[in-house]
């Protein structure tokens, strides 16, 4: 969820979203980068009040979004037949096993 790639970090983040999907994770619509980070802190640490702010708020909050609504999933998400048959487990499909209910 950070990358540190200068002004311009687009293809940076584009490419933490092709990574995400390669390991089967559930990556959001929306993403932002931040330009210039170091100068949206102030001494404290808080991120100051901009148009950055509320992209980077935007965000997380789809992202609690997501998670709220696919954490019960989680299990569905993760079982795969090809995992399954080289545990020597039944390799019926959930979609197969929801038939037969």
């Amino acid at each position: 969820m950070q990358v540190s790639a200068g002004s311009q970090s687009f293809n940076s983040v584009n490419s933490l979203r092709l990574l995400g999907r390669w390991m089967r994770m559930v990556t959001i619509p929306n993403q932002s980068s931040v330009a210039k980070a170091y100068d949206e802190f102030d001494e404290a640490g808080r991120m100051k009040p901009s148009a950055y702010y509320d992209r980077i708020v935007d965000v997380m909050e789809e992202l609690v979004r997501f998670t709220v609504l696919l954490r019960p999933h989680a299990e569905q998400l993760v079982d795969r037949y090809s995992e399954r048959k080289d545990r020597d487990e039944p390799v019926s499909t959930p979609v197969e096993v929801a038939r037969l209910a």
